[in-house]
């Protein structure tokens, strides 16, 4: 038996939770959960398959139908703030089941990801009395109004890096609009996802408004993406599978919400205050936030050629300094790759690099290099913060999205070209702008295409600001009150007063 940390053991399994019960996968079949700071397995999750998907979103269908439409916003707020503040009360065995499923460090999951679950449930219950239409005059004969409505049953498919931050910063914008939701997590970080289904139980939000299944993408979310009950699919992860998914609810022709990948540029003018900014570019952008598994990773350092030699010296310095080690440790700095494919897919790069003749300044070590023999994390799905110079815009490792602790350094002369490089991108989600020159910094900050810019600072997330991205990295916003929008319709009435 395997204790999950809130009250309730499980036989080395955790199961669906659809319409408010724990169910086993009508597929009857099961995935092995890794550890991936060992490499090995720690628990089973469900293999759900299409009968599964069915029946989540059937129950989500009734809820909508059902209970759920007939609270008053107030009431559907109350209940995000009861699970909030059971979120506050388990924070340590979340942040420790999140922690033990994807390899983010215990300093980050407890002190960041899992404190702002509560206040991402409190802001959006906030907001859910605040929805309002608007009168529109037309002429003395007629009254028109509109009322901002939601879709019915959204899809939320989840990404492996931040899994109960996503889950709620999807969750919390449609429960304030009204919507149910069916929500898998992905198949190698499920855990913490299913685990936390027992306190929306326990808070009391009517069975059938949130269901979380287990699963294989191209079953799960496949099915999910093509079931005609789905009013809204939002999705977080790579572009690849977001192609996969647009083109699968192609015939229901859906709403897409997509949050995808970056190859976002950390811009460092000479002028910058540069104790801050390689802190900027180094811990916050790309190594320790996550082992670079996060899709804002600043993983493309543009330097002022004046200072790239200095500026290069203080970002080896740092990269060096960084503690890899169990991330349940407080003292680790940075985790492991979340799974053995992205593990190979990021050692596949450091072969790119090398192929290209990008010159290595630091790091490039992996997996049991990077431990002795016999230490329990030799097995695990380790790569060392790694640092490339002489590149350019043009090579694989400086245009593809590598996702892991891999930063390049390209120079530049001028503002001008900075911005060129920056803006010959796939991909627009973020970017960030160090410099003391206030002018400089909102004229790059306007000439950047992306969806976030950070100045003087980097990674600084908040749930009450839209986040997303443009080009190749999305479109729609997740956070803030534009979020609600996408899970909700606007009707038109007219009212004829002749």
């Amino acid at each position: 038996m395997a204790e999950d940390g809130l009250g309730a053991s499980v036989a080395d399994r955790h199961l669906n939770f659809i319409d408010g019960q724990y169910r086993q996968p009508l597929s009857g079949e099961w995935l092995d959960s890794i550890d991936p700071s060992t490499g090995k397995a720690w628990t089973l999750v469900p293999a759900s398959g299409p009968d599964d998907v069915d029946a989540a979103v059937a129950a989500a269908k009734r809820a909508f139908r059902g209970p759920w439409s007939k609270l008053t916003a107030g009431q559907r707020a109350a209940l995000m703030r009861r699970l909030a503040a059971l979120v506050d009360e388990h924070a340590d065995a979340l942040a420790r089941l999140e922690t033990r499923g994807n390899g983010r460090i215990l300093a980050e999951t407890r002190n960041g990801d899992i404190p702002m679950i509560g206040q991402i449930l409190h802001y959006f219950a906030g907001a859910a009395d605040k929805i309002q239409g608007e009168t529109i005059e037309t002429s003395p004969a007629s009254l028109i109004y509109t009322r901002h409505q939601p879709v019915g049953v959204v899809a939320a498919i989840l990404p492996w890096n931040a899994p109960l931050a996503t889950l709620t910063g999807k969750m919390a914008p449609a429960l304030a609009a009204g919507c149910t939701i069916v929500i898998k997590p992905a198949e190698t970080s499920s855990v913490s996802s299913l685990v936390f289904a027992r306190l929306i139980a326990e808070a009391g939000i009517p069975d059938g408004v949130v269901n979380i299944i287990s699963g294989l993408g191209p079953v799960v979310g496949d099915a999910l993406a093509g079931h005609p009950d789905v009013a809204k699919i939002t999705f977080t992860g790579s572009t690849a599978t977001a192609r996969a998914i647009t083109r699968r609810s192609a015939d229901a022709i859906k709403p897409l919400g997509l949050e995808l990948g970056g190859k976002s540029a950390n811009i460092v003018f000479a002028d910058a205050d540069l104790d801050a900014a390689v802190v900027g570019t180094t811990t916050a952008a790309v190594f320790t936030a996550g082992a670079g598994q996060v899709c804002i990773a600043g993983s493309r350092v543009l330097v002022q050629r004046s200072i790239h030699d200095a500026f290069v010296a203080l970002m080896t310095e740092r990269a060096q300094a960084i503690r890899l080690g169990d991330p349940m440790e407080k003292t680790t700095q940075m985790g492991p790759i979340a799974l053995g494919k992205q593990f190979d897919k990021v050692k596949s790069y450091l072969d790119i690099a090398k192929s290209e003749g990008a010159e290595l300044v630091t790091g490039g070590r992996c997996g049991a290099a990077l431990f002795a023999p016999d230490d329990a994390l030799s097995g695990g799905y380790w790569v060392e913060p790694t640092l490339y110079v002489g590149a350019n815009n043009a090579m694989r490792i400086a245009r593809e999205e590598i996702f892991g602790p891999v930063a390049v350094v390209i120079p530049f002369d001028d503002e001008d070209e900075a911005m060129a490089i920056a803006n010959d991108s796939e991909y627009g989600l973020a970017a960030g702008v160090w410099t003391n020159n206030l002018k400089r910094a909102h004229r790059v900050a306007a000439g950047i295409d992306v969806g976030s810019v950070w100045i003087n600072c980097y990674r600084r997330m908040h749930w009450a600001v839209p986040f997303g991205g443009v080009k190749n990295s999305g479109y729609g916003r997740d956070s803030g009150l534009e979020s609600i929008r996408g899970y909700q319709f606007t009707k038109a009435v007219t009212v004829d007063l002749t």
